[in-house]
């Protein structure tokens, strides 16, 4: 089998990669290991930036998102009983979020795919990238039982940080931190109780509000790191929302059966560089933030469109200028993402060890980004995202 692109991964950046490639006419085939009814359940982000969305609709993959996405122009920011209303247009001129979960991004794409696009095999597992450094790359694979190769002029892994891609780049420097804690995060059939997200900070912990959809809530606690979801019932999960949620106003949290619970540990990572001769890293394959800024999707999403703009322009001039700067491009924006998770992870979260002045000057810093237009601003131009390229 030959292609110009291989696209190891079937999540969002493996999909929109081989869309994008597909409206400039260039060929690509993408290989995942998982069957298709896992990668439409798999519960990751919900929240796409100015960015993404723009992305999407400009990619044919927008219609579903526009009608059934929801449209969020602020965030609410809790700490010390009180409430901040941050609000996006008026801060960054006209920018927002939409929340539209990932599973429904992959559905969309893969339906584009599967009737417009080049191959997309399911329980297709990528073995190995082979001569990386040559000018005709390999993946092999298994599917169906049978081993195969696929012949490539570029490789992208989308795959993951336990993917073969990253396995794949021989050197190169790594940049890792880890948090004492983690997110224990449940699914709820009852409807949010705010129309906004909103980030609470709590001498116990951060606790995050958010929702899937009209009628499904998605609610957040800060737990420490190897909690087991299971240890907590669900009361007791309810009880430790209502009391991270407080306010001193008549706002109430609205309860419901928990459909859905798992703790997600929080680090960060950085590869550098993001491409090995022919083989470029995308997404989780390159860097992880932790999810306290909503960056992971958005980070992907960023690099796909940078390695599809570079590979048309060197189709369109034969010139490999921007294919060369793709590390480099991406990881400006990779880095800022970096600094914005680590600046909200550390403003909304309570360290093990922290002190009362570590309490203190966080609400300090709360307290500014309430108070200055200037420290707003800036929140909100990261939040609805960083310009792409």
């Amino acid at each position: 089998m030959r292609t110009t692109v291989g696209i190891i991964g079937a999540g969002p950046a493996g999909l929109l990669l081989a869309r994008l490639l597909h409206n400039v006419g260039i060929d690509s085939v993408v290989l995942e290991s998982r069957d298709r009814a896992y990668v439409e359940r798999r519960q990751r982000a919900g929240i796409l930036e100015q960015g993404t969305v723009d992305v999407l609709r400009e990619a044919g993959a927008g219609e579903r998102m526009d009608r059934e996405g929801l449209r969020h122009d602020g965030i609410e920011l809790r700490f010390a009983k009180r409430r901040h209303r941050v609000d996006f247009p008026a801060l960054t001129g006209g920018r927002s979020v939409m929340v539209y979960a990932q599973t429904e991004v992959c559905k969309d794409l893969i339906a584009l795919q599967l009737e417009e696009g080049g191959p997309l095999l399911f329980e297709a597992e990528a073995l190995a990238v082979e001569g990386a450094d040559t000018e005709h790359p390999r993946v092999r694979f298994r599917h169906e039982g049978v081993e195969d190769v696929l012949e490539c002029d570029y490789v992208v892994g989308c795959d993951g940080f336990w993917g073969v891609a990253r396995r794949a780049v021989p050197d190169g420097r790594t940049f890792e931190r880890t948090y004492p804690f983690g997110w224990l995060g449940v699914l709820a059939d009852v409807a949010p109780s705010h129309d906004e997200l909103v980030y609470a900070r709590h001498d116990r912990g951060f606790a995050l509000l958010s929702m899937r959809s009209p009628s499904v809530s998605r609610l957040y606690l800060q737990v420490p790191e190897g909690t087991d979801a299971e240890a907590w019932s669900d009361e007791e999960i309810w009880a430790e929302l209502e009391r991270r949620f407080e306010t001193d106003d008549d706002w109430t949290l609205r309860r419901g059966p928990i459909t859905q619970k798992s703790v997600t540990p929080m680090r960060s990572y950085v590869h550098e560089p993001m491409r090995h001769g022919r083989l470029f890293l995308a997404g989780d394959a390159a860097h992880i933030v932790p999810p306290t800024g909503a960056k992971g999707l958005n980070l992907a999403v960023g690099d796909v469109v940078t390695f599809a703009r570079a590979l048309a322009h060197r189709t369109r001039t034969g010139s490999d200028e921007l294919i060369d700067a793709y590390s480099a491009t991406c990881l400006r924006r990779v880095w800022q993402a970096e600094r914005f998770s680590y600046d909200m992870t550390t403003l909304l979260h309570r360290a093990p060890d922290a002190t009362s002045f570590d309490d203190r000057l966080q609400v300090a810093r709360l307290d500014r980004i309430a108070g200055s237009r200037a420290a707003e601003t800036d929140l909100a131009e990261a939040y609805t995202g960083f310009p792409i390229g």
